[in-house]
């Protein structure tokens, strides 16, 4: 059976559950990603109160949703980051407390423990997230900058997380990084250091995204084939590349999303340069058998009109490997 397509809710935070659900279903979902922020799923509440997961479920399973991963992108960003005034408004108040950076680190890797222990009572089987980093701010290696410097960033990120990643083993959960600017991993090269850094951690591989690696000029067709073990839950999201005036390059031109002059933006599905069956066909060769999840992001397009138009695009472009050789019919020897 083709792959569920599912929807990551953390783009439509504004909108209570009760009220996503239903819209979701209507718009085409088999299921969701639940994001660990608004009020689509607590994970100290689904540690404290019994019957949160249960009526949380039950939601779900009034409108025929299933909800295959969580999210806490937020607070993993904090686990390694340089902490700044811009982590508060994305962090709950008990995680960035009094704000001293090395105690909103801390704090935000014993939330990530707990994401994985409300992954474990939800009974999802992946926690997809960000983990930040210490070097990221010398991504252009100037100031002069050694790879001393570098190994000492992913070293920071090895002592943080291989930590949380044992309780995430503890609770028979995987967490998969969303391989991204600003995390410790933003293109192959960095996976490859990432999972050295974490010894080779079981529990740790990767929310594959073709929409963070195109831009780039990432092999994003490569990176599903170089990490076929690790690839733990898959995003469908699309992004366009060579547009915009000239005035503004790969790094932004510090201008906003959706800004004419921008060189990159991300698109819904079908309307951007992703090459999409490129990446069914190399998740088939993989044998990828978990959800198909739309991060939904297009600034110029009315979302509800987007995200339907995607969930259709998706389930259409999806399709069940085959199972035979295409000409095994001329072989006389098995007739």
């Amino acid at each position: 059976m083709p792959r569920p397509v599912t929807l990551f809710t953390g783009q439509w935070a504004d909108l209570p559950l009760s009220e996503l659900a239903p819209l979701a279903k209507a718009m085409g979902y088999d299921g969701l990603e639940l994001a660990c922020w608004g009020d689509h799923f607590n994970v100290q509440e689904a540690l404290s109160n019994p019957d949160y997961v249960k009526e949380k479920l039950e939601l779900l399973h009034q409108h025929d949703l299933r909800v295959y991963a969580i999210s806490n992108h937020l607070v993993g960003q904090a686990v390694c980051d340089l902490i700044d005034e811009r982590h508060k408004s994305i962090l709950p108040e008990h995680v960035w407390g009094d704000g001293d950076p090395e105690g909103v680190r801390k704090r935000a890797a014993e939330e990530m423990m707990d994401t994985a222990r409300a992954a474990q009572a939800l009974g999802v089987k992946v926690v997809n997230g960000f983990t930040g980093s210490s070097v990221w701010h010398s991504i252009y290696a100037f100031p002069p900058t050694s790879q001393d410097f570098w190994e000492a960033g992913f070293e920071d990120f090895g002592k943080r997380w291989s930590i949380i990643l044992d309780v995430f083993d503890h609770c028979d959960v995987n967490f998969a990084l969303e391989v991204h600017p600003t995390e410790i991993a933003f293109d192959i090269a960095t996976a490859e250091r990432a999972i050295k850094a974490v010894n080779n951690h079981p529990r740790f591989g990767f929310n594959y995204d073709p929409s963070h690696l195109g831009y780039q000029h990432v092999d994003y067709i490569r990176f599903i084939r170089q990490f076929a073990d690790r690839i733990f839950h898959a995003h469908m999201k699309d992004v366009w590349w060579g547009h915009g005036d000239g005035s503004v390059g790969v790094f932004g031109g510090h201008t906003n999303f959706g800004d004419h002059r921008r060189y990159w933006d991300f698109r819904s599905l079908g309307h951007g340069d992703i090459k999409f069956e490129d990446v069914i066909v190399a998740l088939n060769d993989i044998n990828y058998s978990g959800p198909l999840s739309v991060e939904w992001e297009d600034i110029r397009m009315d979302r509800v009109h987007g995200a339907t138009e995607s969930a259709a695009f998706v389930r259409k472009l999806d399709f069940t490997p085959s199972k035979l050789a295409f000409d095994a019919a001329f072989d006389r020897k098995k007739q």
